[in-house]
């Protein structure tokens, strides 16, 4: 199975970020630490020079490349407004989707937009049987993502998400969406990484 390295939505572009992308992940992240860092526990190590974020999206491009994991920038009009991924932390035959909007991108539906896109990835071309979504407690603005797409709260686990520097681990609700389960329509476009089309 290739992987799509790239992602069309209606109005999002999602790609496998490229050391390239450094300098304006880097300045994004720096505008929306305040926003990130309740529910985001990376950002609390956040701000890093531009050497280490370079070596990070190097990271996440050699992870892509064997099929470990799949984090995507989000693209607005060729600008980034946010990160998400597919990740394979959930064991054999599932993925779980992560996701995050700069704070002046929130509200527009684009999470929601993403996060359908993924799902679709998910279930057409990884053949999963399980997409996961998870959510910390009081994040109401994710929570309401997954329901939107029509993922059913399966539980509400104490102390499954990584804490924040210093702190316990935090409870977490898990959305799940099966393959035999209704799923969110949206036209997207998939390219793998010589640019062939996978979905259409």
């Amino acid at each position: 199975m290739v992987p799509p390295y790239r992602i069309v939505t209606p109005r999002l572009e999602l790609r496998c970020w490229a050391p390239g992308d450094a300098p304006a992940l880097n300045a994004l992240i720096a505008r929306n630490l305040e926003h990130l860092r309740p529910y985001m526990p990376w950002a609390h190590f956040e701000p890093v020079s531009l050497d280490e974020k370079v070596a990070m999206l190097r990271k996440f491009r050699a992870r892509f490349d064997l099929d470990e994991d799949y984090v995507y920038g989000v693209f607005l009009d060729g600008q980034p407004i946010g990160g998400s991924g597919l990740h394979k932390r959930q064991g054999p035959g599932s993925l779980e989707i992560g996701y995050w909007i700069a704070g002046d991108q929130v509200r527009k539906g684009f999470a929601t937009e993403l996060a359908a896109a993924l799902t679709r990835v998910a279930f057409d071309l990884h053949k999963v049987d399980r997409v996961e979504i998870r959510v910390e407690p009081g994040n109401v603005a994710s929570s309401r993502v997954p329901l939107r797409l029509g993922y059913q709260l399966e539980a509400v686990l104490r102390r499954r998400l990584e804490g924040r520097p210093g702190q316990d681990p935090r409870d977490c609700e898990i959305y799940t969406l099966f393959a035999t389960d209704p799923h969110p329509e949206l036209a997207i476009e998939a390219f793998g990484p010589l640019g062939e089309q996978l979905l259409s």
